[in-house]
């Protein structure tokens, strides 16, 4: 899968698409996710042009990478999960389902949330 710069959140970030924002800074920005899955579904995405997390972690800046990760416990805090526990997850390439070529991670909580992968 190549970056698409046409790609949702590609396009959110240019301010093309609304979103329902939850934190933002230099390095990241995280919104509600349109169809959420808990309680808590926010998708936190780098600012760059990072197709997976193989991508980000090869081409981003040391900056870039902490900016992203301080920025999904950020969500985490500002969501109020901190305390109960919450999941992250972000999905890379077909067989983990990613669905956009755009890096996000999903920050999940507000509810228990099982096993994290079934057996098998």
């Amino acid at each position: 899968m190549a970056y698409d710069p046409g790609n949702i959140f590609a396009r959110i970030l240019r301010g093309e698409i609304p979103c329902k924002t939850v934190y933002e800074d230099a390095f990241a920005l995280a919104f509600h996710d349109i169809h959420p899955q808990a309680p808590v579904h926010v998708l936190v995405i780098p600012k760059g042009p990072y197709e997976s997390m193989d991508d980000f972690t090869a081409r981003a800046s040391e900056a870039e990478i902490a900016g992203l990760f301080r920025a999904v416990a950020k969500v985490a805090d500002l969501t109020g999960v901190t305390a109960t526990g919450w999941r992250m997850l972000s999905n890379i390439g077909e067989h983990g389902h990613q669905e956009v070529p755009h890096l996000h991670i999903h920050v999940f909580g507000g509810r228990p949330l099982g096993r994290m992968i079934g057996k098998g």
